[in-house]
């Protein structure tokens, strides 16, 4: 199957990705800033993606990726991650995501079409660390590279971890260079650390029709809870933001 084959089909393509169906609801209702919160520049959707039982076609990859929480403030932030699991404490296999708005973590998505990700392979156990100072410098606007980041992925697997930070544009060498120095100082990253630039559109070479992790494998066959898996019971999620209203400092998702 050639690229050319596979871009002919873009458009096909694009009609059936929006006309499928999308868990859309969110695990925590999304309400307005409240006055004195800090806001981001902008908001984002933490969701995850756990494989189906039984038969699984990649190409519905966004059909199965579930929105946790809308966030679009430092403090709806850190409500949010403190009560959502480590990476580096899970077994199953499961991707997180933490992107912009409006912006779906897949690489059939009109913000990502052009675009590639930096790629950075974990030893299991190191993950944690990194995805959070990650995250902290996307939502931050640490990589100064205007509108170029877009999201963020941990993808956890048996024998090692994979975080990746995508961009729009995979053309454009000085941005993905400024991204991948500036990787490398927020995540206080070693010298022989490799990083790897994948653009998207190298999926389709690879004969590949979708993009989303490394490789998502297969179902463990066993009934689970994936709410429970990747977060605490949003009961209590619920029961920490009316706690914090009682002290008089409401922290709205």
């Amino acid at each position: 199957m050639s690229v050319e084959s596979n871009n002919k089909n873009n458009t096909e393509k694009d009609a059936d990705f929006d006309q499928k169906p999308q868990i859309l609801q969110l695990f925590v209702p999304s309400n307005p800033l409240h006055s004195d919160e800090h806001a981001l520049e902008h908001s984002y959707i933490f969701s995850y993606f756990m494989r189906p039982q039984g038969k699984f076609d990649p190409e519905d990859y966004a059909i199965f990726v579930q929105p946790v929480a809308r966030i679009s403030s430092v403090e709806q932030f850190w409500l949010i991650y403190r009560f959502i699991k480590r990476p580096s404490d899970l077994t199953e296999k499961v991707d997180f995501h933490l992107f912009k708005e409006g912006i779906k973590p897949v690489w059939e998505d009109p913000a990502n079409r052009n675009g590639g990700k930096w790629i950075l392979r974990l030893k299991k156990g190191l993950s944690s660390r990194i995805w959070e100072n990650l995250l902290l410098a996307m939502i931050g606007e640490q990589f100064l590279v205007g509108g170029e980041v877009v999201g963020a992925v941990c993808s956890v697997r048996n024998q090692e971890d994979i975080i990746s930070l995508w961009n729009r544009s995979s053309d454009s060498a000085p941005v993905t260079n400024r991204i991948r120095e500036t990787l490398r100082r927020v995540l206080n990253l070693p010298s022989n650390a490799i990083l790897e630039y994948k653009r998207h559109d190298d999926c389709l070479k690879d004969q590949r029709s979708y993009c989303h992790s490394t490789s998502i494998g297969g179902g463990s066959g066993e009934e689970v809870n994936n709410q429970t898996i990747i977060m605490e019971k949003v009961e209590e999620v619920e029961e920490a933001i009316l706690e914090e209203e009682g002290e008089g400092g409401k922290q709205q998702i």
